[in-house]
């Protein structure tokens, strides 16, 4: 709250007569703030804001509304992002619904040489199982179609598409992903699995590029990395974490920042696939020097463990519901993956690896405990992402080997995950309080990263908070696993200074504190003051980065 000097030059921004929530514990509460040079001056009362007040300040009024730190979304797909040349399938809970909006599409581009789709649900398929080709011809016919679920990890193909690409009994592994045969046949059924890992990846890009799947071309790529950005800062969110990256893709992020369109700051991680060699890492060292300003920093590497539960992909320590002996894999060994760790936090990588089941977390966990026995303790922040189902043993493992809880709240909510959804019901009553436990993470002393996971889930961090908050549906209706909410500042904090710690960002970003960079939202309003189910819909309707006004709303 130190004064403006008479000498000091004055404010090139000045918010005031605003309610500003800090996320800084010295100073928790302010009216005003004044920024010159991208940073934050000074932060106090209305009346102090006067003698920051020149001639050429640009002056925002607050009129009451609640001021928060830019959001932080520690992990989110902006470059996969939403596709709007795709049909959409979100919300469509049968295949004859998913033939419907098909047919619909195909009959408004009768043109198109491939229909491609996203976002369909597991539970939209019949009696638990995976869909398959026969289940997509009816609707597409002889013109290739490529189907995304609604979480990435896997791809639907109809009969035509797997003609194209090469798909046969005798090479179900692609570069794009793992077939899964009929167990009579021998046969791809056209569902595939390990997507993500692979489809997702630089050869996986390559590949589905040079077989001519428009979903997989650099312009596409650039219009769902250009839309997501978009709505990344309407949604106040001024840093991303893009966790899943190529060095091919780096030409995007500078395309989109010399047209304007980076108004949000990006942290990139740069995926580790198997078979990464020293070179390779040698070659994310350099790129990561290279870009390394507050705009787009590079450095993390992803990993992956585990799949995803909904597919039973993701590694359980006891088999799913209903198996006698399934319990997913690891796409390690226990041993080769400490070894691996080890080796990368001995060349200072910080690690965001991927784990859902209890068995995955368990694995990242041990692997962790390794790398600092064997290179010593060090200020890595090694993330656990997801955090789905974690057995209770191991949470307190977290605080004691300094790693960060890298969750998606909505992920949890009842209608996506709870009972009747296949998350639920794949993993078992029996084991549904191991599910997405933040409560208990918080209360044992464990950074909580929020993020929201887009595309797979909304961007939108109004909607995560209500889910942290209730673990309620969206339209209202009973909690599940209430025990393991958080109130309301505890989930703000996770989008804002628990992201910022997360990133090695804390000194920088995550509250409004004299000296950091001036990253901050005006609220429509007040969700710390509100009934909680006011705050889906509470819009950011001015937002501010480094100091500049680079979004308003109504």
């Amino acid at each position: 709250m130190t004064p403006r000097t008479p000498s000091a030059p004055a404010a090139t921004l000045v918010l005031r007569g605003a309610r500003i929530h800090t996320v800084d514990p010295g100073l928790p509460r302010a009216e005003a703030l004044a920024v010159r040079d991208g940073r934050i001056a000074w932060i106090g009362d209305d009346e102090g804001a006067a003698a920051w007040i020149g001639p050429d300040t640009q002056v925002i009024e607050g009129e009451g509304r609640l001021v928060l730190p830019g959001f932080i979304d520690a992990h989110n797909h902006v470059r996969l992002g939403s596709d709007d040349a795709c049909v959409q399938l979100a919300g469509a809970q049968s295949l004859e619904e998913i033939h419907a909006r098909i047919l619909r599409w195909r009959a408004a581009n009768p043109d198109a040489t491939w229909i491609e789709a996203e976002a369909f649900d597991y539970s939209a398929v019949p009696d638990g199982r995976m869909p398959t080709a026969h289940d997509l011809d009816p609707a597409t016919g002889d013109t290739p179609a490529f189907v995304l679920s609604y979480d990435v990890h896997t791809v639907w193909l109809n009969t035509a598409a797997l003609r194209l690409l090469g798909v046969t009994a005798a090479q179900p592994d692609l570069p794009f992903g793992t077939a899964r045969t009929d167990p009579a046949s021998g046969e791809p059924t056209g569902f595939f699995t390990d997507f993500a890992v692979k489809g997702l990846s630089r050869d996986g890009y390559r590949a589905l590029h040079a077989l001519g799947v428009p979903w997989a071309s650099p312009d596409r790529q650039y219009q769902r990395l250009a839309a997501s950005l978009d709505d990344a800062i309407s949604f106040g969110i001024t840093t991303v974490v893009e966790p899943q990256n190529s060095l091919d893709d780096l030409p995007l992020f500078e395309r989109a920042r010399a047209e304007g369109r980076l108004r949000s700051r990006i942290v990139a991680a740069l995926f580790h696939p198997r078979g990464t060699t020293g070179a390779d890492l040698d070659d994310f060292a350099a790129a990561a020097r290279e870009h390394a300003d507050d705009r787009l920093r590079l450095g993390p590497l992803k990993l992956y463990i585990d799949d995803v539960v909904e597919p039973r992909t993701a590694a359980m320590l006891q088999p799913y519901a209903g198996c006698a002996h399934h319990r997913g894999d690891t796409f390690y060994p226990p041993e080769e993956f400490a070894d691996l760790l080890t080796a990368l936090d001995a060349r200072g990588f910080q690690c965001f690896v991927h784990a859902t089941g209890d068995r995955g977390i368990r694995t990242v966990l041990d692997a962790i405990e390794q790398a600092r026995a064997v290179n010593g303790p060090r200020d890595a922040r090694h993330q656990v992402v997801h955090v789905e189902c974690l057995d209770p043993e191991d949470l307190p493992r977290f605080a004691a080997l300094d790693v960060v809880a890298c969750m998606q709240p909505r992920h949890c909510a009842p209608e996506i995950a709870g009972p009747g959804q296949d998350w639920a019901e794949n993993v078992g009553e029996e084991r549904w309080h191991k599910a997405w436990p933040m409560r208990s993470l918080h209360e044992a002393g464990t950074v909580l990263a929020f993020s929201s996971d887009w595309n797979v889930a909304e961007m939108d961090p109004m909607v995560g908070i209500y889910t942290a908050v209730t673990r309620r549906p969206l339209s209202g209706g009973p909690a599940w696993i209430p025990e393991e909410t958080v109130d309301v500042r505890t989930a703000v904090h996770g989008y804002t200074m628990g992201s910022a710690y997360a990133n090695f960002l804390e000194h920088e970003r995550g509250s409004l504190t004299v000296g950091k960079l001036a990253d901050f939202a005006v609220f429509s309003r007040d969700i710390l003051g509100l009934p909680i189910e006011r705050t889906p819909g509470t819009i950011a309707q001015i937002v501010v980065v480094g100091g500049e006004v680079v979004h308003t709303a109504g």
